[in-house]
Parts: structure tokens; C-alpha cells; sequence
């Protein structure tokens, strides 16, 4: 067995789940952080369980072929990227490998899996960014939390936000050292200033801070420091006073501009608000929507569900092949924001229902007679609720369409919709170049 806190020399020969290298020890696996595939390290271990140990490497002996050296200088620390020292073609390779094994290993599916989508340059893509304020040292801190912690590391710029987010924090931080303007204290629940998000779009972008407030003081001036910045059309605050991890509050204030920018998937616009929902890769999420327009093969005399809508971008991408589009989600706002983007759009044949996805399957679908040909789900992280998935088999339509920012999930669903379907191909989209996640989309054909 082996003992925390003492060094072990180890090969790398593969990735955990979460972008960790895996080596043995005595035929003991080892998660290393900081390792890839085909290294020779030194690990500090520390943690040891009854089948498994973690650590850390602390010296590589031998570097893999595939190993990169890290763009951003604080990789090792932050917990925002996984796999800056991983090539990104062996990033690929990695998430592949991690649909198909997770297919087999969890859902008992045995399919072939396409190569992964990935990026001609896989930097600087996210339109959306939360950053974390802190104090320390009577200074404003702001950047991204340190690997399983709640300590910031500041970050003079990220890899894989918009290049814009740099510019906008510094213009913050330097209006909150000049007006004496706290950072939040979360132990305490003191201070001001929680979170910057920002969002960019179609050349618009839209700064909004998260205030522990219901007011924010000397806000005309950071207003006119912002609006020097090419593409600003949206400042706003947003309220949250309560003692939580939750980012946002539910109240939002316009300080000036409109109150949501416009960015476009495809030909296709779209409204978004500080607590819209938007995929954060606009690029691959076109590539993402159009597999899921191939997938479909409509010929125009079809009816869809989009189950977990959201604003309404995959419905709206269905729409003009479809005969009848329902989006379906239970976040008001988001159906607020899915009815606007149709108007924007000049959809016509596309509905959409405010409720919990499983009953207005089995109440607003299956209660009315309405029988689609093909549904479309595109669940959060955890997946289809059983009650979803019961639904969807009951309805039974001839095609299914998954789309999956989970594969562990993914692979669980799957199965279980197995009873009826069976998988006919599976797409990954690289979305989130430099991590481990992935986006999926699978099509199903009933048996």
C-alpha cells in the first residue's frame, strides 16, 4: 500500500476523468495531477484510498511526446483549464476515448464514435465570464479560484475568455482602489463587489457586476470608463445579498445601454441577458447545432420537441425544416428569452412551454395528442430526470436526438432509453477546448 506524503517514480499511461494523469504503483492506480500520457514522474502522494491513490507530480523525469508547455502562467494553479500542457490533437484523442469508454464502461453501449470537432485555434473562445473579486492586502483581487479552493488567483489574462475580459477587469479594479469600494468577504458576508460577468456577442459587449448592494456607489463614473471600450452596450449591476455560493441574484439594474447584446449562431440571432443561458463557444456551438440539423434529415412534415429549450437556440435551428417546433424548458426567463429570439428571427411554427420538462411531456404532449416525430433533449449536467426519460419512451417518437455536455450521463440515459432505441451515431464537439468536458450529440432510432 502506498503512504501520503511520500514520492513514488510512476509511467503515465492514460487520463482520469477529469484531465488527472493515471499511473501505477505496484499495479496501485495513481491519479496524478499535473502528469499526461507517457511521462515519467516523481508524485508526491496525497491521498490514499482502498483502490485508488492521488498526488501530484513534483518532478517530470522523462516528458511525453505529447506534453506542451502551458500558454497562461498560472495553468498549474488555476482551476480553469485541465489540459494547457497536453497537445491539443492528443486533447482530442483524450475526449474521444473518454465518450466511447463511458458509452461502454457505464451506459453498456458499444458504438462507434466520430472524431471530435475541434478548433484551428482553441484559445481566447469563451463569450462569457464570471470573474471572482476578493480582498487581500487591502487590495482588490480578481481572476479564478485556485484548484479545489475559494482563494483567488489573479489573472492578468485568460486563455480561453475573450481577450476583452482583461481590458474590462482592470478598468473595475481600478475604479474599486480609487472610491474605496470593498471586495465581498463571503466568510462575513461583507463588502461590495462579488463578481464581474461579462458577456460579448456579435461586436457588443455587456458588463454587468454582481453587487452585495442594492446600490452602487459612484457608478456614473465606472459607467463612463466602460463605455470607452470599443463595443460596450451594456452596463448593468445585479443584486445578490444573500450568503451563498449562487453567482447571480435574481434582480438586475441597467445602468446604461440596453439591457441584453445580440450574438449569432448560424444566420440565426439572439437576445441575451446577464442571467440569459447561452452555450459560451458561439463557434462550435454552430457546428454542434448544424450536426443536430443532420441528424434530424427534416423534410419540412415533421413536428419536434426541444425538451430544456432554454432561449430557444436549437428550436429556432430546427424551425425552418420543420413543420411544427415546442420548446420546452422551466426557467421563465429563459422561455421569455426563446419567444423574443423567435420573434427577432420571424419564426412562425415554433411554440414554446413555460413548466417542468416530464410533465409537459406527459401533460402538454402525450394529454393533448400531439405525436412528434423526433425529440430533442439538451439537459444540464446531471442528465434526464428518470420521470424524462419515462416520457419520452412513451411517446415514443421515431428519432431521438441527445445532446450531452456530460458524457457519464449521457451514457447512463442512454441506456436506459435503450429499451426502445438504439444508437445510430455519436458526434463529439470539442466546445471547451483546454478542459476535460465535451460536448455529444448522439442520434437515436426507435427499434
Amino acid at each position: 500500500m502506498l503512504e501520503k506524503n511520500k514520492t513514488y517514480k510512476m509511467v503515465i499511461d492514460d487520463l482520469g476523468s477529469e484531465g488527472q494523469g493515471v499511473g501505477r504503483v505496484d499495479n496501485f492506480t495513481v491519479f496524478v495531477e499535473g502528469a499526461v500520457p507517457g511521462d515519467y514522474v516523481e508524485a508526491l502522494i496525497i491521498k490514499v484510498k482502498k483502490s485508488y491513490a492521488a498526488g501530484k507530480a513534483v518532478k517530470i523525469i522523462k516528458a511525453s511526446k505529447d506534453r506542451v508547455e502551458a500558454v497562461c502562467p498560472v495553468f498549474s494553479k488555476c482551476g480553469g483549464c485541465h489540459l494547457q500542457n497536453l497537445s491539443y490533437e492528443s486533447q482530442l484523442a483524450y475526449k474521444k476515448n473518454k465518450v466511447y469508454n463511458d458509452l461502454k464502461r457505464i451506459g453498456g453501449i458499444e458504438a462507434d464514435v466520430f472524431d471530435v470537432i475541434g478548433m484551428d485555434y482553441p484559445y481566447y473562445y469563451r463569450n462569457k465570464a464570471q470573474f471572482p473579486v476578493q480582498g487581500r492586502g487591502g487590495q482588490p483581487v480578481i481572476g479564478f479560484y485556485r484548484k479545489r479552493s475559494h482563494d483567488i488567483i489573479e489573472i492578468k489574462e485568460c486563455f480561453i475568455h475573450n481577450k476583452i475580459s482583461s481590458q474590462i477587469t482592470d478598468v473595475v479594479k481600478k475604479f474599486m482602489i480609487k472610491h474605496n469600494i470593498e471586495p465581498y468577504d463571503e466568510k462575513t458576508n461583507k463588502g461590495t463587489v462579488r463578481h464581474i460577468l461579462v458577456r460579448t456577442g456579435l461586436n457588443e459587449i455587456m458588463v454587468c457586476l454582481v453587487i452585495n448592494d442594492k446600490n452602487l456607489n459612484h457608478k456614473n463614473e465606472l459607467v463612463n470608463e466602460l463605455i470607452k471600450i470599443d463595443g460596450m452596450k451594456s452596463i448593468l449591476i445585479n443584486i445578490n445579498e444573500k450568503q451563498t455560493n449562487v453567482i447571480m441574484g435574481r434582480q438586475t439594474k441597467l445602468l446604461w445601454g440596453k439591457e441584453y447584446i445580440i450574438d449569432m449562431i448560424g444566420n440565426l440571432k439572439f437576445k441575451i441577458s446577464a442571467l440569459s443561458f447561452f452555450q459560451v463557444n458561439t463557434a462550435q456551438t454552430n457546428i454542434l447545432y448544424q450536426t443536430v440539423l443532420e441528424f434530424a434529415d427534416l423534410k419540412g412534415t415533421e413536428t419536434v420537441v426541444d425538451a430544456y429549450c432554454g432561449v430557444g437556440s436549437i428550436s429556432l435551428f430546427l424551425a425552418p425544416s420543420a413543420k411544427l417546433v415546442y420548446g420546452v424548458d422551466i426557467i421563465e426567463e429563459a422561455i421569455e428569452d426563446a419567444k423574443k429570439n423567435a420573434k427577432l428571427n420571424g419564426a412562425q411554427n415554433v411554440e414554446f412551454i413555460l413548466g417542468d420538462t416530464k410533465k409537459v411531456l406527459q401533460e402538454n404532449i402525450l394529454g393533448t395528442g400531439i405525436s412528434p416525430d423526433i425529440i430533442v433533449v439538451d439537459p444540464p449536467r446531471k442528465g434526464c430526470e428518470p420521470e424524462v426519460i419515462e416520457a419520452i419512451l412513451e411517446i415514443s417518437p421515431n428519432k431521438l436526438i441527445y445532446v450531452s455536455c456530460d458524457p457519464s450521463t449521457l451514457a447512463r440515459d442512454l441506456s436506459l432509453l435503450s429499451e426502445k432505441y438504439n444508437v445510430k451515431k455519436v458526434q463529439p464537439v470539442d466546445s471547451f477546448c483546454q478542459t476535460y468536458h465535451v460536448e455529444t450529440a448522439v442520434l437515436m432510432q426507435r427499434v
